[in-house]
C-alpha cells in the first residue's frame, strides 16, 4: 500500500534546541512506521534563541525538508539588550522590577506582530507552497505553533485547497496562554488575535492539543479538537542511573520569575536549618536558563553553599543530568486558568523513573498524569507542611539506596505510541471528512 503524504510547516526544527522543537521532530521520526511519509517546510534563516546541534540525530538523512526565507523584525529588539533573547523565545519579564525596557519590547510584541514576531513568514510561504502543492499532491498538511503566524499559512492553503485536510497543532494554547493577559494590549489587538484564533479553530479539519484541558476548551470554542500529548522517546536513555554523593534536587529547563516556586525554596531553608545532615547531603542543581532574580534570591540563603547552576546543556546531555539525579522538579504558573499546561519535560521525567516534584494550580492535568503513572506529587503553592514531610521522606529513600519510583503506565507516553494515535485520528478524519 502506497505511503500517504503529509507535509509539517514549522518555524522550530533542528539545530533549534527546547522543547517546542522536539514534538514534531519526533512525530516525522515515527510516522513512516504508520505509512505516512512527511516532508517538512522551515525557515531557511530562523532566528533560534537555543541552539541544540544534538537533535541533528534524529533527522533522517531520506527526509525531504523545503526552506525559504523569512524576514524577522529582531534588530528592533537589539534596541532592548539582553532581553533580546526573552524577546525571540516568547518569555517576558513580567516581575514587580519590570524595567521600561520589557514594558516597550512586551508592548511592542502584543500590539505591532501580530500574532507574532514571525508573521512576515506567512505571505512568502503561503505563496511559495500554494505552486508547490500544485506540483505534489498531498493527503494532509499541518502547522504548528508557537509562532501561531504558522498557522495563517494553513488558513491561505485552505482558501487554495479546500479540499486538503488541515491539522493545526497547538503546542501552546493562543489567546488562553498565561502571560497573554501580560502583553498590553489594546482592544483592537486583543480583538484581532481572537478573531484570528477562531477563524484557525473554525477553519483547520482537525486540532491538536496538548493537554486534556486544552482540547476541551478548544472544542468549547468550536473546534474539532483531540489531546495528543508530548512524550518521550525510549532511545534518548542514557542508562545512567548511579546514585549521587548528594541528595540532588534538579530542575531541567527555563525558569522565570512567573513559575518560581518560593515555597519550595522557603521549605527547604527551613529543613536545612533543622537538620545539619541534610544541609551537608543536599544539593539544588539547574540544568538550563534560569531567571536572575530567582538565582539572586537562592544565593541570598541557606541555599547558596547549596547550588549547582549548571548552565544550558545539549538535550542528550540534560538527560543524563535527569537520569542522575534523585528528585526531579517541574513548575507551572500558579493560576487556575494554567491548569491545562503539561511541560514537555515531564515526559522525560517519566521516562527516568525518578521521583517528580510538581508545582501548580491545585487541581491540574500534571497532577492527572502524576497520579496515573505513581511518578511523583503535585503541590500547590500553599501546601508547606505536605511538601516538608516529602521532601524528608524523598531524602531517606536517597539515604537507604532508593534511586528510583515505582511507576506505571508510563508507555501510553512513548513517543512511537503518540504518533500511532496521531496516525489514527489521522485515518479516521480524513475518511469522515473525504
Amino acid at each position: 500500500m502506497k505511503d500517504k503524504k503529509i507535509l509539517i510547516i514549522t518555524y522550530y526544527w533542528p539545530p533549534a534546541g527546547g522543547p517546542g522543537v522536539q514534538r514534531w521532530l519526533k512525530f516525522v521520526k515515527y510516522l513512516p512506521d504508520f505509512g505516512w511519509k512527511p516532508t517538512v517546510f522551515i525557515p531557511e534563516n530562523p532566528s533560534y534563541p537555543i541552539v541544540d546541534e544534538s537533535l541533528q540525530s534524529d533527522v533522517s538523512k531520506n527526509l525531504e525538508i523545503i526552506r525559504t526565507k523569512i524576514w524577522e523584525p529582531y534588530q528592533i529588539a537589539e534596541l532592548f539588550g539582553k532581553d533580546n533573547k526573552k524577546f525571540k523565545a516568547g518569555q517576558f519579564d513580567v516581575g514587580k522590577n519590570q524595567s521600561w525596557k520589557s514594558k516597550l519590547s512586551i508592548w511592542v510584541r502584543g500590539n505591532f506582530f501580530i500574532p507574532d514576531a514571525r508573521v512576515f513568514w506567512v505571505k512568502p510561504s503561503s505563496e511559495y507552497l500554494k505552486k508547490y502543492l500544485k506540483e505534489n499532491n498531498f493527503d494532509a498538511v499541518v502547522t504548528t505553533g508557537p509562532p501561531h503566524s504558522v498557522h495563517l499559512i494553513g488558513l491561505e492553503l485552505k482558501k487554495e485547497f479546500p479540499n486538503l485536510k488541515w491539522i493545526a497543532d497547538f503546542r501552546d494554547p493562543w489567546t488562553e496562554i498565561s502571560y497573554y493577559k501580560h502583553l498590553k494590549l489594546t482592544k483592537a489587538s486583543d480583538k484581532k488575535h481572537r478573531s484570528l484564533e477562531q477563524k484557525v479553530f473554525k477553519t483547520a479539519d482537525i486540532i491538536l492539543a496538548t493537554s486534556y484541558t486544552d482540547a476541551e476548551n478548544f472544542r468549547k470554542k468550536g473546534a474539532n479538537a483531540f489531546c495528543i500529548t508530548n512524550g518521550f522517546d525510549g532511545s534518548d536513555k542514557t542508562g545512567n542511573t548511579h546514585k549521587n554523593p548528594k541528595f540532588t534536587l534538579s530542575y531541567i529547563g527555563v525558569l522565570e520569575q512567573l513559575r518560581n516556586p518560593e515555597i519550595l525554596w522557603s521549605t527547604l531553608n527551613q529543613i536545612m536549618q533543622e537538620n545539619e545532615e541534610f544541609k551537608n547531603d543536599f544539593e539544588l542543581k539547574f540544568v538550563g536558563r534560569v531567571d536572575d532574580k530567582i538565582l539572586n534570591e537562592i544565593e541570598n540563603s541557606k541555599l547558596k553553599n547549596s547550588l549547582n547552576n549548571v548552565g544550558y546543556l545539549s538535550h542528550l546531555e540534560a538527560n543524563a543530568e535527569m537520569q542522575s539525579s534523585d528528585v526531579l522538579l517541574m513548575t507551572n504558573f500558579p493560576d487556575e486558568s494554567s491548569k491545562g499546561i503539561i511541560p514537555g519535560k515531564i515526559f522525560e521525567y517519566l521516562a527516568t523513573g525518578k521521583p517528580i516534584l510538581s508545582f501548580g494550580p491545585r487541581e491540574s492535568d500534571v497532577k492527572k498524569i502524576l497520579h496515573e503513572t505513581n511518578a511523583g506529587k503535585h503541590f500547590s503553592y500553599q501546601d508547606s507542611a505536605e511538601l516538608k514531610a516529602f521532601l524528608i521522606s524523598q531524602y531517606q529513600n536517597w539515604k537507604s539506596g532508593i534511586t528510583s519510583s515505582k511507576t506505571k503506565n508510563i508507555e501510553q507516553f512513548s513517543r512511537r505510541n503518540l504518533t500511532g494515535k496521531l496516525s489514527e485520528i489521522l485515518e479516521a478524519e480524513t475518511r469522515v471528512r473525504a
